[in-house]
């Protein structure tokens, strides 16, 4: 919004059609010329004449005591805006024509271009950083799983004996030593996920003969709502057996098992759709078998020709038919022996295995993007500025005011006087009326008039009047 146009709710009528500005005047700043006593009384004799009363706003004249009395034209107290928003940029402008009675303000202007290519900086800034949250960055760390037994109750008849498997695990840092033996009892740290969100499916397999019914235990990632720490499963017995523990890793984006022949052509084991595509793009390239005449299609030489079976394919094409080259990651299976004696926990088996994980920087760009949109220091300062912009946009108002009356004072009033008469008009709805054209005969010779009479004759008159038309 300009700022040439914000402070139009407590001016003098007129300011709106009138060529001079029109100040406000607080009491006690600037006292009344007999010019604008001229101008009040003609105010007050048009208002009296079409049956209006006016007083004056006390922000306006100086009498004494204030009188706030509300009249058509004008409200005489402040209503309670909404909450104001946060200063758009517009609003720190300076108006063009203060700009050229303050030659000091060149300096603001350039500060402000400054502070709009700063903001724009910060705005692309935020848009990637925001991109690259949707899809942060992984990198692969080694995921290290602990699975050991507890035990208890084993050598007590008065009650029955029980035994827990638990599976846990936790991310290695890099360069940290081996675990200390008998030590597995280990929490992931806060900046990596939960051990179980690495995993799609656990499943269990307990000793058939031992535990008939139940004997499978199978949980699943999509069917989980929250995260956990690990895994376990507590049985009542006393015998000892071994558990078949089956992990399918859960890979996301998903992850593939290449085939032999695509293996071989790629030099990858496992990895994403994308990324295979990706890897068949540039080894084209760089065997340049691209076609020339074509650039859509490329020339399988003898490896590709084992992967599709054809002379030529399009690049579009890839992603579907290495689908069949492509399989579900090789599960990890672990066995453990249920052991029931000893110093317990029992086990000291861990197993590495490689997992991506989210970048660790991740938590503070959501911190660094959460600053930038909550700093309250530079609302305050551009809050600040805005409110002294209004003061020299209403100073320059007022400097313009006296500067026009000062150089032709009767030009002035004239005008003064003709803009107030224009606007009264228009706020009675008088604006279409000319009294001067009404003299004239040839007013009422217009083709309209017959009807207009004709309408008002015929017009319901109001209950008790005597009006024509009236019975």
């Amino acid at each position: 919004m300009s700022m040439n146009n914000n402070y139009n709710s407590i001016k003098p009528l007129g300011a709106s059609s009138s060529g001079y500005p029109h100040p406000q005047i607080a009491s006690g700043q600037y006292p009344l010329s007999q010019a604008h006593a001229i101008v009040q009384a003609q105010f007050q004799a048009q208002l009296q004449a079409h049956g209006l009363s006016f007083t004056p706003n006390a922000k306006r004249f100086p009498p004494k005591p204030p009188v706030h009395t509300t009249t058509p034209l004008k409200q005489t107290e402040p209503v309670p805006g909404p909450r104001r928003k946060k200063p758009k940029q517009n609003e720190k402008q300076l108006p063009e024509k203060a700009s050229a009675i303050l030659p000091q303000s060149v300096l603001y202007t350039q500060l402000l271009d400054v502070e709009a290519r700063v903001d724009a900086a910060l705005a692309r800034k935020k848009v990637d950083i925001q991109e690259a949250m949707r899809n942060p960055p992984c990198i692969q760390k080694t995921l290290r799983i602990f699975v050991f037994n507890t035990f208890s109750n084993q050598n007590v008849d008065s009650s029955a004996p029980t035994w827990t498997l638990k599976i846990v695990g936790r991310i290695l840092e890099d360069g940290e030593e081996a675990e200390q033996p008998g030590v597995v009892a280990h929490r992931m740290p806060p900046l990596y996920p939960k051990f179980s969100a690495f995993f799609k499916r656990v499943t269990i397999s307990l000793d058939k003969r031992l535990y008939p019914d139940n004997n499978v235990i199978t949980w699943e990632n999509s069917r989980s709502s929250a995260t956990h720490e690990g895994f376990e499963v507590k049985r009542k017995g006393d015998k000892e057996f071994s558990a078949q523990i089956r992990l399918e890793m859960n890979y996301v984006p998903e992850k593939f098992m290449l085939s032999p022949m695509l293996r071989e052509v790629l030099g990858i084991q496992v990895d994403t759709r994308a990324r295979i595509v990706s890897a068949i793009w540039h080894y084209v390239k760089a065997r340049k078998l691209q076609n020339q005449n074509d650039p859509s299609y490329f020339h399988c030489d003898q490896a590709l020709q084992k992967v599709f079976g054809e002379d030529k394919v399009r690049f579009s094409m890839v992603s579907q038919k290495i689908s069949q080259h492509l399989f579900p990651p090789q599960v990890i299976l672990l066995e453990h022996m249920i052991k029931l004696s000893g110093n317990s926990p029992v086990g000291s088996a861990c197993y590495d295995v490689m997992v991506d994980v989210p970048f660790p920087i991740q938590r503070e760009l959501n911190a660094l993007v959460a600053n930038v949109e909550r700093n309250k220091e530079i609302d305050a300062c551009d809050e600040s500025i805005c409110g002294i912009i209004r003061k020299i946009h209403e100073h320059r108002r007022r400097r313009a005011f006296y500067v026009g009356f000062s150089q032709s004072p009767l030009e002035f009033i004239k005008a003064l006087v003709e803009s107030q008469n224009k606007d009264l008009k228009v706020l009675l709805g008088e604006s279409g009326h000319n009294a001067e054209m009404e003299r004239k005969s040839d007013f009422f010779k217009q083709p309209w008039v017959e009807d207009a009479i004709v309408r008002y004759l015929n017009r319901k008159p109001a209950a008790g009047s005597n009006v024509p038309g009236s019975t």
